[in-house]
């Protein structure tokens, strides 16, 4: 493979890093392991009770170790590789005459399939046999399992049994069934033979009639000679439809490509039927032993921070991700009720039942903004998608009217200040515990009520009166004198703050300077619901809008509303140009490229006759140009552009 110094998909290096938290993550949708780890995890299996619920350990007969043996004579060159373009891991060894590659993957299309694969290959004319050796340390033994040997399946190996623990004691114990190929001591290039490939498989399921099934499928590409191809070629058509890249620095440039891929490598290709989610855990399915990055649990990183990047490349996931709190919500129900709530209280560490399973109590007990992050993410999916049947007949309506009720129940009417407080809770600033009114945490109360009663009217059902009435009379802490929203009641802005809760700016923004494109649909032009978000140092007055996904936020500013989406193109500093493709809204697939001084929009695919057309609102000209599909992309000069309206953000 020739390196391209400047190719930010590529990630090479000649030694592997001494901390092993640091390699190379190879994962899907399913299964999860790192390179040269003995351990591989399985989406949605944790041992453990309460507490110390964690992702169960499944030893990985990956963990394979190539040397090439003394006496060859030659100098050998050691490269390893992260390619994401294909989804996969290459060590490589090479010497004047010969090439000795070992590629590692967790297939695209197969979720059920970790491989890798051992090539030799003679660079020079010879006929001598050349010989690499295997090193694997794989046991079949894990603290998590009850693990059993079974007889072997089509020559591949057999091991089975069960978690130790379930999360609630009376649950049934999660079972899991592995095949492999059994891993030789060396392997040999005949005397005859230029090159040859060897595969080996690791296959895991839920059951052994499902494993093999899986093995079946995984069988036949192989005998197609089609395995790795079908992998490769999955993720190809994901980048193109799909991508942001800059014009800018090269470790800028591999941050935002390395980010992209290890969030796309937990999803499933778009197009995958009956594809379960397990949730999002902020250290991947690589990683969630006891003890490891949050024991591989969920919480609002997910819904808030990896969630809206999902939504705008990828909603059939995104939707994927809402259906993990719609199933879990009987474990929220179950957390207000035992705080003596009404409603639903979604955990802050949630696992396989949505059941509080953070190690230390005043986490799940205090940052009740947990719910205010999951129906942001209910809100935005409605607004980009429309999709009125995840709420009317998936459960989702069934998530934001339990938050509106714990929310309303949680508050307390102080008849003093004729305001309805917020007490005893955590911030995102984790260093002050036990506060009241913590102001992002009531904004966020603010939207999910208001939210809640819009739905609730969209699906023809009532709204309660008390739901809009705390959201109206919910305290949200501004100190006059100052002109400042104080992070909390006493706070003072001379503390130390941890987290996104930095709300020491203006009261709210009256004039970013900057410009403004605004694409939208006419059937909501001017629709605008209110709602509050806040955002580090500022605090939004009025007008409806959610922020977009983290690569919309390079653009300084995006809100989606019913309106449609807002943004403003800025280029950071040090980046002269941004280009994303594969945009989703409305059904729409849009690519956006903006400049300094240009911006340029084209719609390039449309859903269905359901999708409505977009047009581009162009300002202070006010001009109107319509997007059609496949059309000539509309380009704009920023110096047309006008500044944003007071108090959008």
């Amino acid at each position: 493979m020739e390196d391209d110094p400047e190719d930010p998909t590529i990630f090479t290096a000649h030694s592997l890093p001494r901390d092993p938290r640091l390699l190379a993550p190879v994962t899907n949708a399913y299964l999860g392991t790192r390179v040269y780890h003995d351990t591989l995890h399985v989406n949605g299996v944790y041992n453990g009770v309460g507490g110390h619920t964690h992702r169960a350990i499944l030893p990985s007969p990956l963990n394979t170790r190539l040397e090439v043996p003394a006496g060859t004579g030659e100098q050998l060159t050691e490269t390893f590789i992260l390619d994401t373009n294909t989804g996969s891991f290459l060590h490589t060894l090479e010497g004047l005459s010969f090439r000795i590659s070992q590629r590692i993957y967790a297939h695209r299309t197969l979720p059920h399939l970790l491989a890798f694969s051992v090539s030799i290959e003679r660079l020079a004319a010879g006929s001598w046999p050349i010989t690499v050796l295997l090193h694997s340390s794989f046991s079949p033994e894990s603290p998590d399992l009850d693990l059993h040997l079974g007889p072997d399946f089509q020559e591949f190996r057999y091991l089975y049994g069960h978690i130790l623990t379930p999360e609630q004691p009376g649950e049934p114990q999660q079972e899991l069934h592995m095949l492999w190929t059994p891993v030789p001591s060396a392997l040999t290039l005949g005397k005859r033979e230029e090159d040859r490939t060897w595969d080996f498989l690791t296959v895991v399921g839920s059951s052994q009639a499902e494993a093999q099934a899986c093995l079946d499928e995984v069988l036949q590409l192989q005998a197609q000679g089609t395995l790795y191809i079908a992998h490769a070629q999955a993720w190809a058509q994901l980048w193109a439809d799909c991508g942001l890249d800059v014009v800018g620095p090269l470790a800028l440039r591999q941050a935002l490509r390395g980010s992209l891929y290890y969030l796309l490598s937990a999803l499933p290709q778009p197009g995958t039927q009956n594809y379960i989610c397990h949730g999002l855990s902020p250290g991947g399915l690589s990683n969630g032993s006891q003890e490891e990055c949050y024991w591989g649990h969920i919480f609002w990183d997910q819904d808030l921070w990896m969630f809206p990047n999902v939504l705008m490349f990828h909603p059939e996931a995104a939707r994927a991700i809402l259906e993990y709190r719609i199933r879990t919500l009987g474990g929220a129900l179950e957390n207000a009720r035992n705080l003596g709530y009404q409603g639903a209280k979604f955990a802050w560490e949630s696992a396989g039942s949505g059941l509080e399973v953070c190690p230390e109590d005043i986490y799940g007990v205090q940052e009740v903004h947990i719910n205010g992050a999951v129906v942001l993410a209910f809100q935005l999916y409605y607004l980009t998608t429309q999709d009125l049947q995840l709420f009317r007949e998936a459960g989702g309506w069934e998530v934001v009217s339990a938050v509106a009720e714990f929310w309303c129940s949680r508050v307390e009417w102080s008849s003093k200040d004729n305001e309805y407080h917020l007490k005893g809770v955590m911030p995102p600033d984790e260093y002050h515990a036990g506060v009241n009114n913590s102001v992002y945490t009531n904004v966020l109360v603010q939207n999910s009520l208001r939210f809640a009663a819009a739905l609730a009217q969209d699906l023809g059902l009532s709204v309660p009166d008390q739901w809009l009435v705390v959201a109206d009379k919910i305290k949200v802490p501004f100190n006059p004198e100052k002109n400042f929203h104080p992070e909390f009641d006493g706070y003072e802005p001379e503390h130390v703050c941890c987290g996104m809760d930095g709300t020491e700016g203006p009261s709210k923004v009256t004039g970013l300077s900057g410009q403004e494109l605004r694409l939208c649909h006419g059937a909501l032009q001017g629709v605008d619901r209110e709602c509050r978000w806040v955002g580090c140092c500022e605090l939004s007055d009025r007008h409806g809008g959610l922020p977009a996904g983290s690569a919309f936020r390079m653009h300084r500013v995006s809100v989606i509303t019913e309106a449609g989406v807002t943004f403003d193109p800025l280029c950071p500093a040090g980046v002269s140009g941004v280009h994303l493709s594969g945009l989703s809204y409305q059904g729409n697939k849009l690519n956006f490229t903006f400049s300094e001084d240009y911006v340029t929009i084209e719609v390039t695919a449309q859903a269905g006759p359901w999708a409505p057309p977009l047009e581009a609102e162009l300002w202070p000209s006010q001009a109107v140009v319509p997007l059609p599909l496949e059309g000539t992309p509309i380009a704009a000069q920023k110096s047309q552009l006008r500044e944003f309206p007071k108090g959008i953000f």
